[in-house]
């Protein structure tokens, strides 16, 4: 069974210098590997691939996120570092695009270069 296997986590990239400056520079992340098919990340203990591709069609719905213990510390942090946060009609978000669940966990959402929808969220205590 894969339950007690680490995860391996992928996103795609047309622009991998883009890619490597926003993954690097911009969310910190430390780069294991530039290989010729990837960018290899360790976010926190799990590999992040960054799979150079021709062409990235983007999907609507987040693919990627962290979860943080101050959403807004975290996202007053990004939004310094030159992120913008994402807005989606219908859904009620704050001044810093923050969104709170019916349970009370609060997500905020962001685009990296390649417009991959990644986002940050706050569990409830």
């Amino acid at each position: 069974m894969l339950s007690d296997q680490p995860l391996v986590v992928f996103v795609a990239t047309a622009d991998p210098v883009r890619a490597r400056a926003f993954y690097e520079t911009i969310l910190g992340l430390t780069l294991i590997q530039e290989a010729p098919y990837a960018l290899v990340f360790d976010a926190n203990g799990t590999r992040l691939r960054v799979a150079k591709v021709g062409a990235v069609t983007p999907a609507t719905y987040p693919v990627l996120g962290w979860q943080v213990s101050d959403i807004v510390a975290q996202v007053n942090d990004l939004a310094g570092r030159g992120v913008g946060f994402e807005r989606f009609p219908g859904i009620t978000q704050d001044a810093l695009g923050i969104w709170a669940t019916d349970d009370g966990d609060r997500v905020a959402w962001f685009k990296d270069p390649d417009d991959n929808v990644l986002s940050v969220t706050e569990l409830a205590p």
